[in-house]
């Protein structure tokens, strides 16, 4: 039996032919790939040609471009400071009229109370009289403490106690009488009317006699 040899002249010559045939083909793909890597590069390139032609204009459109940007900045905060100063004064406007509102509504009331005392007081000070001259029946004891507590609920504060401080400003003097102590020199010691007020507002002045002590003023 006889050995065959796959090796031959026609065996050299196809080897040959495929070596050369993927040569080719790699040699081709490479030629490929490049062709599309100049491709992708030849709008960069076109683009770059085209700042490099054209520099100076790009330039001063990128000037105006800022240019206008800072403008617009500088519109948006003169508008922004312009909104804050109209906020800031409405606020202060606002605060005062609430100010304003709050003090007339006060007053409003205070004019009221005073208004309510002064209907009631001739009442009141003739029951109060009468308590010290003769006797009153109870139905207008009642009315009397009514008329109290009605004061009471308005702020009404009475003023002219025997004893305290004289004062001008609260009491208004008929008369003095002497007294024995130099504490009591000045001092009210008779009260003929009393006097009212509602906080610091004086509806009226109580009507007093004033001690004075007969060597209470030393000279010098």
């Amino acid at each position: 039996m006889k050995n065959f040899s796959i090796v031959g002249p026609r065996t050299e010559e196809f080897g040959i032919f495929l070596f050369d045939s993927i040569h080719t083909f790699r040699h081709t793909e490479e030629m490929d790939t490049q062709e599309e890597q100049v491709e992708q590069l030849d709008p960069e390139l076109d683009e770059r040609e085209d700042m490099t032609i054209e520099p100076e204009v790009e330039e001063r459109g990128a000037e105006d471009k800022i240019a206008k940007m800072r403008e617009e900045i500088s519109v948006c905060r003169r508008e922004k400071q312009e909104y804050m100063d109209g906020w800031q004064r409405a606020k202060a406007d606002y605060v005062n009229a609430l100010k304003r509102f709050n003090e007339d509504v006060t007053a409003s009331e205070l004019k009221g109370k005073i208004k309510a005392v002064e209907t009631l007081l001739p009442a009141f000070d003739a029951l109060e009289r009468a308590k010290e001259h003769v006797e009153i029946p109870e139905g207008f004891l009642a009315i009397a403490r009514q008329i109290g507590n009605a004061f009471a609920s308005l702020g009404l504060e009475e003023i002219g106690k025997i004893g305290e401080q004289f004062d001008p400003a609260l009491h208004d003097a008929f008369g003095q009488d002497t007294v024995d102590t130099i504490e009591t020199d000045d001092t009210v010691t008779v009260v003929l009317e009393k006097g009212w007020r509602i906080g610091d507002m004086i509806i009226r002045p109580a009507k007093v006699r004033v001690g004075r002590f007969a060597n209470g003023k030393q000279e010098v």
